[in-house]
């Protein structure tokens, strides 16, 4: 028996990427989906990659707009239950580092640029997890969240504010896991490190050559990534689904999984390498 029969999921920013890769992995294995995001026609190539993966429209329901309003928050909410009855697990994935418009970095991005990445990757996850909340009361149900490790404790100079509402994120997961859990919903997180989506043609203007590019240099350098590769969206997929699936990960909740290729482990001295610095100076 497939893990998630029976059970419905509500998986935001799945018009790609992680989202997207989470969608099909998840309808898959039994699951009813609900998939959404701001670009119909990103959308229509998640669906089409759900046929062709042999998933009935019976089991697909696309909800076109941008997740930070409540009327699209709500449209998902409605359609899912007119749809497919109830609400088994919630994957807040919609994000994205929101570019300064002046170009401007660090400290000195506008603070509507703060706002606008605030409403995107915090907001919207407070507000979906309220409007769920009820449905997922009824069905003991599961919610993951989409954080990065961009979070910390490194600094992200270029983006503070994407690292900023991720680190916010986090918290959120670990207070709402522990409001949550008398319930019996569970709410955990990820955090990836690189993953080679279309996150980087949009956010840096990179074509997807150059996008291409840039993943397999990432990954080609230890310093970067010491797994030796940079992961693609199904290896982000399968730790999501980890966490929806209670027979797997019952006793975890609050927690937030890192998947980044022992990045996060990484410090800068290492780039150097301890005994080529112990040469110089001996």
């Amino acid at each position: 028996m497939a893990r998630f029969n029976d059970k419905v999921a509500i998986i935001t920013g799945s018009s790609n990427g992680i989202g997207q890769a989470t969608a099909v992995l998840f309808a898959s294995e039994g699951a009813k989906v609900t998939i959404t995001g701001r670009n119909a026609e990103r959308l229509e190539v998640t669906k089409k990659l759900l046929q062709d993966a042999h998933i009935p429209d019976s089991h697909i329901n696309i909800v076109v707009g941008d997740i930070t309003q409540e009327s699209v928050q709500e449209a998902l909410i409605k359609t899912t239950l007119e749809k497919f009855g109830k609400i088994d697990i919630l994957v807040n994935n919609a994000g994205a580092g929101i570019p300064d418009p002046q170009g401007k970095t660090g400290v000195n991005q506008s603070i509507s640029t703060y706002h606008k990445t605030f409403e995107l990757n915090v907001q919207s996850v407070l507000e979906m997890t309220q409007k769920a909340r009820p449905h997922l009361a009824k069905s003991q149900g599961e919610i993951v969240n989409i954080s990065s490790i961009g979070a910390g404790p490194a600094a992200q100079v270029a983006n503070p504010y994407y690292s900023i509402a991720k680190a916010a994120l986090d918290q959120y997961t670990r207070t709402a896991a522990i409001d949550l859990a008398p319930e019996n919903i569970r709410v955990n997180s990820v955090s990836p490190g690189a993953v080679a989506t279309g996150f980087s043609t949009v956010s840096r203007g990179l074509d997807e050559q150059k996008s291409k590019a840039m993943y397999e240099y990432l990954g080609s350098q230890k310093e970067c990534i010491p797994r030796g590769f940079c992961a693609g969206p199904e290896d982000i997929a399968k730790v999501i689904a980890f966490l929806a699936d209670r027979n797997a990960s019952n006793y975890i909740i609050g927690q937030t999984i890192v998947a980044d290729g022992g990045t996060s482990l990484i410090l800068g001295a290492h780039a150097h390498g301890a005994r080529m610095v112990e040469a110089i100076f001996k």
